[in-house]
């Protein structure tokens, strides 16, 4: 925890400001690392152009000084867009190789399906290239130490591309958890929910989708071969052969932010819950999962909870929320926001002498009431709001700090420790789930641990 003057100076200040108007959070200007003139290129290729490939260039690209070269993808019809969307000067290519041996890429962005991200992270690093990796960085736990000593030996630039470390949103947070806010925690909960067939991964499927047009081998890669299938294809996410469930798509973004608003390395021990309950549609995932944490007592903070949930049929619709909750207050982001909600302790502990004799609760009474003048008592409630500006994305900082890391070839927040970090915990909980057990783990050393191992006490 911070400092207890500091604690005590911040919550002298929040008591003071009850009725305040709710805070503009505001992004830091570039730094003038950031600020370069036109010839100062960084040349980029994307290995991935769907939904979140197409995103992300999108966000590289308002960065200053940032040019995308080349793309690469499996779908014809995704490289022709490539050209309509950035030009016809664009390189394009099925074959990511083909991008990685040219001279006039400097990084690259991974925004394939999930099992091909060690792969191609590993061979752009390899080839000279730095990499903007999404989310999940791996598909299988033992792929990330592969990928940490890859970065390593080659030294170069690995981001991974959940974009919390870089919000200022999340920063707030950080900030207010360091100086002791909510006082000693012991429970984070945290969700996403959806309520639409795009958000259950149910992607649409182009009409001119056929192996001419799709090279599917080069799809499938390393996974069981298969007929060519334009539904797996498109909508890889509902598969375990390509991606990851819910845990490598959502959880991993709850780990991320919770790992860096807390300076957690992760859980000892992981347990998951969950099925098919609304999309039969042919997918090996769930659509609603659950899973809680234990995470040890460490120096920056006590032994606590961790417990997640994703609901792909949640009525109320789409909504992202965490709470950290200590006995002094509760930190809550979700859209934008951070809220810090306190509410003083009552004056008095309470009492239960009626399941005494008569005689009895007058006498405990009496002494009772000695001690806590029976005094109505209003107990005001202090909310202090932070709000990030209207449209604030922070994938557009998160590519910000990748870009200015690659010409200050200083570390970055998500590099693959933190990655791995963020992965195995989620991926533990599809072990969970369909191993019917409950997993552990060693935060430090990133490894799975046996079923009968003993890890360090949660309690």
């Amino acid at each position: 925890m911070g400092d207890r003057r500091s604690r005590r100076d911040f919550l002298k200040a929040v008591a003071a400001g009850t009725a305040m108007t709710p805070t503009i959070l505001r992004a830091q200007a570039p730094s003038a690392a950031q600020r370069v003139s036109a010839n100062d290129r960084i040349r980029l290729a994307a290995i991935g152009a769907g939904i979140r490939g197409q995103q992300d260039v999108r966000s590289a690209l308002k960065t200053s000084g940032i040019e995308l070269v080349a793309v690469a993808d499996v779908y014809e019809g995704r490289l022709t867009l490539a050209k309509e969307l950035w030009g016809a000067h664009l390189f394009t290519t099925r074959d990511y190789r083909e991008v990685l041996s040219r001279p006039d890429v400097d990084a690259v962005v991974v925004a394939a399906p999930d099992h091909w991200h060690m792969p191609m992270t590993i061979d752009a690093m390899k080839a000279g290239k730095d990499v903007y990796v999404e989310k999940p960085m791996v598909q299988q736990l033992d792929e990330g130490a592969r990928v940490i000593e890859a970065a390593r030996q080659t030294g170069r630039v690995l981001q991974v591309g959940s974009q919390h470390p870089s919000s200022i949103v999340y920063a707030k947070a950080r900030e207010l958890f360091r100086a002791g806010a909510i006082g000693e925690l012991n429970l984070v909960e945290a969700w996403i929910n959806r309520n639409s067939p795009t958000g259950a991964w149910q992607y649409s499927i182009p009409p001119d989708a056929s192996p001419q047009t799709i090279d599917w081998d080069r799809f499938l890669g390393r996974a069981p071969k298969r007929p060519f299938d334009p539904i797996r294809a498109f909508r890889w996410r509902n598969y375990r052969e390509y991606g990851t469930g819910i845990p490598g798509d959502l959880f991993v973004h709850l780990f991320t932010a919770i790992h860096f608003v807390l300076d957690a390395s992760g859980p000892t021990r992981a347990i998951a819950s969950g099925g098919l309950r609304h999309w039969h549609d042919g997918r090996d995932v769930p659509d609603v999962m659950l899973a809680m944490y234990d995470y040890p007592k460490t120096s920056s903070h006590p032994a606590f909870t961790v417990s997640l949930k994703v609901n792909f049929a949640e009525g109320a619709g789409d909504n992202t929320t965490f709470r950290f909750v200590g006995p002094d207050g509760v930190l809550t982001i979700g859209d934008n926001t951070v809220t810090l909600s306190r509410r003083p302790p009552a004056k008095e502990p309470g009492e239960t002498s009626e399941t005494f004799a008569k005689a009895t609760q007058q006498e405990f009474l009496k002494e009772y009431r000695a001690k806590y003048p029976d005094v109505p008592e209003l107990r005001p409630r202090s909310d202090e709001m932070f709000n990030a500006p209207q449209r604030y994305n922070s994938t557009d900082d998160h590519f910000r700090n990748f870009f200015e890391a690659m010409r200050t070839r200083r570390p970055v927040v998500e590099d693959a420790v933190f990655g791995l970090r963020a992965a195995g915990p989620a991926l533990l909980a599809n072990e969970s789930y369909f191993e019917n057990r409950a997993m552990r783990w060693d935060p430090d050393k990133m490894v799975r641990l046996k079923a009968d191992s003993t890890a360090e006490d949660h309690r």
